[in-house]
């Protein structure tokens, strides 16, 4: 089967005023891939998906979706927004809102489905990421990790063809780490095509299809998880495995 091409950034470049925080970088994302963006902290990568989530305007660079530049004048960014799901690491779910409306609120909202179906698509998903028995606590009642899975189901739940993650796990405490990286790797297999960016070394090494390593607001490397853990080509890269590896 013929890869489907979805996502093409081509010599992005982002500054905020004299700070250069992305240089000329270039990546591609085909259909069912799972991208992780690693690399340490300040390396441009969480600003790189705000990009491509139109939360941050390029400064040069085209980022196309489907061969089409997302910030062209004729781009339709709410439909845009409802194919590209997005996760943060800080949850961003509505604290007055229930489990399951924080699930519905964007199927009746956006895709303008009626309340019968939002339940259903919403149900469906909270089952999926083991969080249905909590559908009529408010966010303050929930661990950071149950957080977490809320915010995937709710993107989910607008059945995106792409899923952003920005360090879905960082605010988490140790214990409730695997529980969402399960979910991920259960994405993972069914074929969701996610783009992630993760300070967890061995789950990117395990759940991607490709990698891409920043430092300093550049693509150093990129490839195959195998190669770029297993045969790392640049010093930074070295350097930044070896300090993983130490940790």
């Amino acid at each position: 089967m013929e890869e489907k091409n979805v996502f093409r950034i081509k010599h992005l470049g982002k500054t905020f005023g004299t700070h250069v925080v992305l240089k000329d970088i270039d990546f591609t994302v085909n259909t069912g891939d799972v991208t992780c963006i690693i690399g340490a902290s300040g390396s441009g990568k969480s600003t790189l998906l705000r990009c491509m989530n139109l939360l941050e305007t390029p400064t040069s660079g085209e980022i196309l979706y489907h061969d089409e530049p997302i910030t062209g004048k004729n781009f339709n960014q709410s439909s845009y927004r409802a194919k590209v799901g997005m996760v943060f690491q800080s949850f961003n779910l509505f604290n007055n809102m229930t489990v399951l409306e924080n699930c519905m609120v964007g199927v009746t909202k956006v895709l303008k489905k009626s309340k019968e179906e939002a339940r259903e698509t919403a149900m469906f998903y909270l089952e999926k990421v083991g969080m249905a028995p909590y559908i009529n606590a408010k966010p303050r009642q929930l661990s950071g990790g149950q957080k977490q899975r809320v915010a995937i189901a709710r993107a989910l739940a607008m059945k995106p063809e792409v899923i952003l993650f920005d360090e879905p796990t960082s605010a988490l405490d140790p214990q409730m780490v695997g529980e969402v990286l399960a979910v991920i790797r259960t994405l993972a297999k069914e074929g969701f095509t996610m783009i992630i960016v993760t300070h967890e070394m061995a789950f990117a090494r395990d759940v991607s299809s490709h990698v891409v390593f920043m430092a300093d607001g550049v693509i150093c490397e990129e490839g195959a998880p195998e190669e770029v853990f297993g045969n790392p080509k640049t010093a930074k890269m070295q350097e930044f495995l070896t300090r993983f590896i130490n940790n």
